[in-house]
């Protein structure tokens, strides 16, 4: 008797795929790495994080996919976050756990889609 079923498997698998494995290198010079090193600490992040996000920011951009900061992404997430959980509470209405769990999943879905979304906006009206 198997420890997994097919579907535990599959999903596993499927989990295991999103997982940060390889490791991708580059030599730079002093001069670069403290660039590097005061662009992290400018934005709070620590450097391989910074270095990861600049990667996937320029492949999304050579796709020619929109993109929108961390920043403005965590900053739309907050929004997100606060219009769905005080619209309720004004009018009277109790947040269960399950709600809010619920919302909490929605806005990590949603919060980098609306972000490009209100970013290409504020780009058309400036």
């Amino acid at each position: 008797m198997p420890l997994l079923g097919e579907d535990q498997l599959t999903e596993e698998a499927t989990k295991r795929a999103s997982f940060r494995l390889i490791g991708v290198t580059t030599k730079l010079s002093p001069h670069e790495v403290a660039d590097v090193e005061r662009l992290a600490k400018k934005r709070g992040q620590p450097r391989g994080e910074l270095i990861r996000q600049l990667i996937l920011t320029e492949l999304l951009r050579s796709k020619g996919e929109p993109t929108a900061s961390a920043e403005l992404s965590e900053i739309i997430g907050i929004r997100l976050m606060l219009t769905n959980l005080l619209k309720p509470l004004a009018t009277g209405q109790k947040i269960t756990p399950e709600v809010f769990d619920g919302i909490m999943v929605e806005v990590k879905k949603r919060k980098r889609e609306v972000a490009v979304e209100t970013k290409q906006d504020l780009e058309r009206a400036g």
